[in-house]
């Protein structure tokens, strides 16, 4: 099995490609005639009209209600730099919506990322992430992982993660410890997905309900 490092490498050099989906195992040349091609993406040149509006997609799939989560990365080693070769400090984290669980055999879990994000690079590097599951009284923490550029963890009480020590957030109901097992390409955003190492619940935190997204605003469930 290919340890963190080398999960981490493979994530990097995707990220460093021009494309090409990278996965931390190669398929079996043998099994490649079954496979159709993959359609080719692109992005809508500027000359060019899209398909769709953009705000009547974003309005339509805001009718999907979905849970929250924080996708989190332990901090670099000492003296490690970032692509631009600037020293980075601290854990990385960023609020996610867009995640699922994925195989139960082996235990996988996907979360998509835009492109453009500047926390991503941090977690690709460290080859490691915790998803923690947002519980009913969670919004405002969503808020301040949601903002670029701030200390998101500032006053934010963490504990490492039992397997890859990625931050494990105090109070949220349940958490999914995983080394990244492959990223693929999704037009604007990367689909990234992990092999789950470790995972756990807070039965207190949990009786709150999930904190749920619909339609651009913060819910809860009730029955």
């Amino acid at each position: 099995m290919m340890g963190h490092a080398g999960m981490a490498a493979t994530a990097v050099r995707y990220l460093r490609s021009v494309g090409a989906p990278t996965s931390a195992t190669a398929p079996d040349p043998a099994d490649r005639a079954a496979v159709p091609p993959r359609p080719a993406l692109r992005a809508v040149r500027e000359d060019e009209r899209a398909p769709l509006d953009p705000a009547d997609f974003r309005n339509v799939l805001g009718h999907f209600a979905s849970g929250v989560t924080i996708i989190t990365a332990p901090a670099p080693a000492p003296g490690t730099a970032g692509a631009d070769g600037a020293a980075a400090h601290g854990p990385a984290g960023f609020a996610c919506q867009s995640f699922a669980s994925l195989s139960l055999d082996p235990p996988l879990v996907t979360f998509m990322v835009a492109r453009t994000s500047t926390t991503w690079p941090r977690i690709a590097r460290a080859g490691v992430f915790c998803v923690n599951i947002l519980g009913a009284g969670q919004g405002a923490l969503c808020r301040a992982f949601a903002v670029s550029g701030a200390d998101k963890f500032a006053g934010v009480a963490h504990t490492p993660a039992p397997v890859t020590g990625s931050p494990r957030l105090a109070g949220v109901p349940a958490w999914i410890d995983c080394a990244v097992q492959a990223v693929h390409t999704g037009g604007d955003h990367l689909i990234v997905v992990g092999r789950v190492a470790a995972l756990g619940t807070d039965t207190e935190a949990a009786q709150a309900g999930p904190l749920l997204f619909h339609r651009g605003t913060f819910g809860r469930f009730s029955t």
